[in-house]
């Protein structure tokens, strides 16, 4: 992918087509703002020296989106209060994530070593609701939690270009697996960003920029929790346990490594799934074992 412009909304592709751990970043030229500054870390030396960074906004606090924060150690940054807390603390990163303690011990080093980990505290939080105007240039501060508490999508007003952040559209489908994160408002942020009338929508992953995106591009993507879903149904026709329910790769598709890293984003997942259902009264949870019912008016 290649850098682009769409007036002054700057798009800053990530390594590997801005697969995880980079994202595509975004950069407002004019007013120095970096969003999400984990694309490319020569890049983003390059950018600072260049143009200049004056602050830094982020999406979200997840360790994908802010890889390269350090560079930026005097620059003000800018995020939803919501999503603050992990930002100021490595243990309670951790713990928001929902770790196991060996999962912490294997995520520890990585925080610090791979994606620069160092304890932030914003120097103001970011709104939605907000509009925040650069002369010639507005910019809508739009929440939409459920992927994180304080996720927030970004509409640039003049060249109508929404920056969705970690709803990415991709085929993988939204994530929503962290000890805060939310089905029902993931479903219902989902339904917000595609009501905007954006004629460009920028990702945090991935494919990165749709021009004109088309109508089914939002319905696709929220149907992979649907399709989720039907998938664990299927595989209840059996009580199972989380284990057993966490090797199936309903989430992957099969096992895949490092196994840490992606047993986690199964059992998270299937958690939040199994959560869900049981509170509509579709799934029991008997000694352990995970079993089907049939309330009545429900169809499959």
């Amino acid at each position: 992918m290649e850098e682009q412009l769409f007036g002054p909304v700057r798009f800053l592709p990530g390594e590997n087509r801005g697969r995880y751990p980079y994202c595509n970043s975004i950069y407002i030229e004019g007013a120095g703002i970096l969003i999400d500054p984990a694309s490319n870390r020569e890049r983003l030396i390059r950018l600072r020296a260049e143009h200049g960074v004056k602050m830094v906004w982020l999406s979200h606090w997840h360790e994908d989106h802010f890889m390269h924060l350090d560079l930026f150690d005097d620059v003000p940054l800018w995020v939803s209060s919501l999503d603050a807390p992990p930002l100021a603390d490595l243990s309670t990163f951790l713990e928001w994530y929902g770790f196991s303690e060996e999962e912490r011990c294997f995520w520890d080093p990585i925080l610090r070593d791979q994606f620069h980990f160092r304890p932030r505290q914003p120097s103001r939080h970011l709104t939605g609701g907000e509009t925040i105007n650069f002369g010639s240039l507005s910019v809508d501060v739009i929440a939409t939690p459920g992927h994180t508490p304080g996720h927030l999508a970004f509409f640039f007003r003049e060249p109508s270009l929404l920056f969705a952040g970690d709803y990415d559209l991709t085929r993988f489908g939204p994530w929503y697996g962290d000890l805060f994160s939310s089905i029902d408002q993931t479903r219902a942020s989902i339904r917000l960003l595609q009501k905007i009338p954006a004629a460009i929508v920028v990702t945090g992953h991935e494919t990165g920029i749709f021009i004109q995106p088309s109508n089914g591009l939002w319905e696709r993507y929220g149907a992979v929790i649907a399709e989720r879903e039907q998938k664990l149904l299927d595989f209840l026709e059996e009580p199972e346990t989380l284990e057993t329910i966490v090797e199936s790769w309903i989430i992957y598709g099969k096992r895949r490594i490092p196994k840490e890293f992606f047993a986690f984003g199964e059992r998270v997942h299937m958690k939040k799934h199994l959560e869900d259902l049981q509170k509509r009264g579709i799934v029991v949870n008997e000694n352990g074992r995970y079993r089907k019912i049939i309330p009545s008016g429900f169809r499959e």
